[in-house]
């Protein structure tokens, strides 16, 4: 498909109803009224509502922003957890033609001061248990006018410099709950949210209604998504709009679960509510779920997760956290995407022409990142640009373009090198096979270039996490005197094995799948891996601490 757009015989249709968010939450208000909302707050119990009290306290929203000065365009930042309140806000923000900026809570106080002056936020929403997060830089936040605490305490009650200040409830208290919401062109931006990058300051991403609105269709074809199913936001909402989930909800009328702050050192939580709360649909990162499927290993009574699936994202999972769920009932499916994807891209499922593979090939085929959602268009390219044949051998980078796929950054200079040609260029090396699956062998930064030869990092750490002592596992290429780099891998043990595992036992459990080469050089032992702010490992933070590691042998 080129470039080039042709115009056609005229069409009747109604081409000018612009596609909004907010006609997401007016179509289950007033089809699924009755659905449950349940949020979890932070002493643990549980908020319950539905979708008509949700769309009535969003309207109060609106109306309140409008006596705030909030006008279409301007930027609105939000610091909380997986709330029912930061779901009211990304509506009532975008319902109005404002724009609401994800602000990630992880990341240094200097980025987060970077990007809320990069995009000339008004005004600041934040949950009061992280007024430390935004308290130090209020000084350096150049066009912030007020914030807004979202907390179920009293104005007077909270303690805070920041100033001036109002409350979420007292807001709403304060404003009618019938607002007349207009048609936002939908090539305006609804959302924001700036990518954690591994250099220089995080870049702007701006998704339009239209953008959000496609993707929100995709993303429930591909999850299989109705009226029937549970769905639950465990991927954080301030990143990439938490993979765009919870939006899936209300265009289909499920029920909707938040599970508030966690973290995954005490699993409990999430496994809690998707037991108490009969969840089907849910999404997150391995570093997330494997954890939960330690602490499932270890309930007394086993549960029964007949018909959940488990989108899993940001790394390849693990093909034994693919089976130890697999035992319980829940069905892992792998999905590829990016800050500036939506983040939807790839999703694998097994096609019916494939039924026929044995076991184990149907499990090797789940660790591929999958086949591309309809409505993108996908490139697999090697030297010079040309396309790499699909034989499932041929390594090139994935480009990738279409309907929710950003074509620049927000006013920042590094657009120049991360697009061709309307692709964006995902610094993904991957292999594309004959039946249309994607397979993302690295990251071209990470990958090990040992001896002239290359060297998958990830195919040694899955390899490495089907121990069954390995709890989780990283590779990394670092310096070598002789070969360049070479691999080594730091492995986290399971609970009990801390010191029945060893660096041998480890080799000698993947060297049938590799070279000799290709095995890591070292193994350490670690009781953490160091993580990213959306949880993937941190290589380059691991890269430095030991970048003199051979160097020193």
């Amino acid at each position: 498909m080129g470039n080039e757009i042709i115009r056609g015989f005229p069409a009747t249709t109604g081409d000018d109803y612009q596609l909004n968010t907010i006609t997401l939450l007016r179509h289950a208000a007033r089809t699924f009224p009755e659905v449950e909302i349940v949020s979890r707050r932070s002493d643990g119990s549980l908020f319950r509502y539905d979708y008509r009290e949700c769309y009535r306290r969003v309207q109060r929203l609106a109306n309140a922003l409008t006596r705030l000065g909030v006008k279409p365009g301007d930027r609105i930042g939000a610091l909380d957890w997986n709330t029912y309140r930061y779901f009211e806000l990304y509506f009532a923000v975008s319902g109005m033609g404002a724009v609401l900026l994800q602000l990630n809570p992880r990341i240094s106080l200097a980025e987060r001061a970077y990007v809320i002056n990069h995009s000339e936020a008004k005004l600041v929403f934040v949950c009061e248990d992280l007024i430390p997060v935004i308290e130090p830089i209020a000084g350096e936040l150049k066009t912030v006018e007020g914030y807004v605490v979202i907390t179920d305490r009293e104005l007077s009650e909270v303690k805070t410099k920041l100033a001036p200040l109002y409350t979420y409830e007292e807001l709403l208290r304060e404003a009618d709950e019938t607002y007349d919401w207009p048609m936002v062109d939908e090539r305006s931006a609804y959302s924001a949210c700036y990518t954690s990058g591994t250099t220089g300051m995080p870049k702007g991403v701006y998704y339009s209604h239209r953008c959000i609105y496609l993707h929100t269709l995709a993303i429930a074809m591909a999850a299989e998504i109705c009226y029937r199913d549970v769905v639950m936001q465990i991927v954080p909402m301030f990143h990439a709009q938490g993979w765009g989930l919870f939006f899936a909800a209300p265009l289909t009328g499920a029920k909707l679960v938040f599970p508030g702050r966690y973290a995954a050192d005490n699993p409990a939580p999430l496994v809690d509510l998707l037991l108490s709360e009969k969840v089907t649909v849910t999404a997150g990162a391995p570093a997330i779920f494997m954890p939960m499927l330690e602490y499932i290993r270890k309930l007394d009574k086993k549960p029964d997760f007949k018909g959940l699936r488990m989108l899993s994202g940001a790394s390849e999972p693990p093909l034994a956290m693919m089976k130890g769920y697999a035992e319980y009932g829940a069905e892992v499916i792998h999905a590829y995407g990016a800050t500036e994807t939506t983040p939807l891209v790839l999703c694998n499922r097994l096609k019916p022409s494939l039924a026929g593979l044995s076991d184990e090939e149907k499990w090797d085929l789940r660790r591929k990142q999958g086949l591309p959602v309809a409505g993108l268009d996908i490139r697999v390219v090697g030297a010079g640009g040309r396309e790499v044949p699909a034989d499932g051998q041929t390594v090139g980078e994935l480009l990738i373009r279409g309907p929710w796929i950003t074509t620049s950054y927000y006013n920042d200079p590094r657009t120049a090198e991360s697009f061709v040609d309307g692709y964006w260029r995902s610094g993904d090396a991957a292999t594309l096979d004959e039946n249309g699956y994607v397979k993302i062998t690295d990251r071209f930064k990470d990958l090990i270039k040992s001896g002239g030869e290359w060297i998958s990092s990830i195919d040694l750490e899955n390899a490495i996490m089907a121990h069954p002592a390995v709890l989780e596992a990283v590779v990394v290429g670092l310096p070598h005197p002789k070969w360049e780099e070479r691999p080594l891998a730091l492995v986290v043990p399971r609970e009990g094995f801390r010191d029945k595992v060893t660096r041998e036992e480890i080799i000698d459990f993947i060297r049938p799948r590799f070279a000799k080469w290709q095995l890591p050089d070292d193994v350490l032992f670690v009781d953490e891996i160091p993580k990213t702010s959306v949880g993937k490992f941190s290589k380059r933070t691991i890269r430095e601490k030991y970048r003199d590691y051979f160097s020193r042998a």
